[in-house]
């Protein structure tokens, strides 16, 4: 008997494994196409950006003209094809060429005052060889674009030229950056260098110093007395009986003397002034966007009086605190401060004023004409008990006014100026 030949068993094939040379042929691929496409956007692209949206209008139709003409043999259209590549050959010829500028952008300051200019030059250096030939500079300054025309300059010559930045609103500028510019007289190509890059202007809010503000019941040289006692401090307050372990020093000698009893001063504990400057920063307390500019004026003059005075200063707004630790920082959080489109309650200023500093001596409340009588009486209720508690109501071109609601003193002021003479009035 013959035996059937074994039929082949049926197994799971498995996928097979790409030979490692294919794996290095498609890596090379992968390779290359990174490194055109990095030439691409290296050298073609900067090249294609020099052509204006009319030179591409143009080069696409002296191209169109040149395949219409030549197909179909109409000498109309190569004329006309010819007449459209001329002026394209001319604006690259204006373009054509390297610079070798040396730019420096230079600010005299960067910190103003709304109502100063910003002052600062450009100096444009040719540092090559040979002959540069005139040119045109823009220099950016916020939204709008200054320009200067640099002369013919020769090696090692260089040109300066100063400008200066009117500020009429309190803002963080940005000047820069600084770009030399090559175009032709059509604006079918233009060519653009970045030299110098952009720098920050802050323009600080306008203030005023307060002469009354240190007149006033704010003044404390010795601190303001509290009523827990002690037996070493400044604020004096009355003779008792020595205990062991007190400090001779403090011995009152004549009345030990006429007593018979040795006597020593018991002093009242102090505390630092501690001034609280709450701007409520909400646009629905404002009539319009001048008044809480001048708002911002006023907390800033406050703030700057207080730390002027070397007194412990807490600024915040509902939005959050200023940095207090120097003069400039403060007045540059005050630039950046923006009005809140959200509704906040002038309670909720209030509140934050008392839980952000507990042991204020006084609380400053800067608000807007809109802010109601209720809304200020609520946020005098949050305040804790025993503060100064003034509030300065901005109302544009409003006359200087006093009044009182409850424990707190309303004054308004319908600008920056009337401050000092407000606050003398309170004092």
């Amino acid at each position: 008997m013959t035996q059937a030949p074994a039929r082949p068993r049926r197994g799971i094939r498995l996928p097979r494994r790409p030979r490692p040379a294919a794996d290095g042929l498609r890596e090379r691929a992968r390779r290359a196409r990174s490194a055109i496409g990095r030439a691409h956007a290296a050298h073609v692209a900067p090249r294609l950006e020099v052509v204006s949206p009319i030179g591409w209008t143009v080069a696409l139709g002296a191209a169109a003209c040149w395949t219409a003409g030549l197909l179909l043999h109409v000498t109309e259209l190569v004329v006309l094809g010819v007449m459209l590549t001329v002026p394209l050959l001319i604006a690259a010829v204006f373009v054509l060429g390297r610079s070798a500028y040396r730019v420096t952008l230079d600010l005299s300051a960067s910190r103003v005052v709304v109502g100063e200019r910003a002052i600062g030059t450009v100096e444009v250096a040719n540092d090559s060889s040979r002959v540069m030939m005139p040119s045109r500079i823009e220099l950016a300054v916020g939204g709008a674009t200054a320009q200067f025309l640099v002369p013919r300059l020769r090696p090692e010559r260089s040109h300066e030229e100063i400008f200066a930045i009117p500020t009429r609103r309190r803002e963080v500028l940005v000047v820069g950056p600084v770009r030399s510019v090559r175009d032709d007289p059509l604006g079918l190509m233009r060519r653009q260098v970045t030299w110098a890059h952009e720098q920050e202007v802050y323009v600080h809010p306008r203030t005023v110093r307060l002469g009354g503000f240190e007149t006033g019941y704010l003044r404390d040289l010795e601190g303001t007395p509290s009523s827990a006692l002690s037996s070493s401090d400044i604020a004096f307050h009355a003779l008792r009986d020595y205990v062991p372990g007190d400090d001779r020093r403090h011995v009152h000698w004549r009345t030990t003397a006429r007593t018979g009893r040795l006597m020593v001063r018991q002093f009242e504990e102090t505390r630092r002034s501690h001034v609280v400057v709450a701007l409520a920063n909400s646009a629905a307390h404002y009539a319009h966007d001048e008044e809480f500019e001048l708002a911002v004026s006023v907390a800033a003059s406050l703030a700057a009086q207080t730390i002027r005075e070397e007194k412990d200063l807490t600024a915040l707004t509902i939005s959050g605190r200023q940095r207090t630790d120097s003069f400039r920082r403060l007045m540059d959080d005050y630039t950046v401060i923006e009005a809140e489109r959200a509704r906040h309650g002038l309670r909720d200023i209030g509140r934050a004023a008392s839980e952000t500093a507990p042991n204020a001596s006084a609380v400053m409340l800067v608000v807007g004409s809109q802010a109601s009588p209720a809304e200020l009486s609520s946020a005098a209720a949050q305040l804790p008990a025993g503060v100064v508690a003034i509030a300065i109501r901005c109302a544009s071109d409003e006359k200087v006014r006093r009044s009182h609601i409850g424990a707190l003193e309303l004054v308004t002021v319908g600008e920056i100026d009337q401050l000092p003479r407000a606050l003398r009035a309170v004092a």
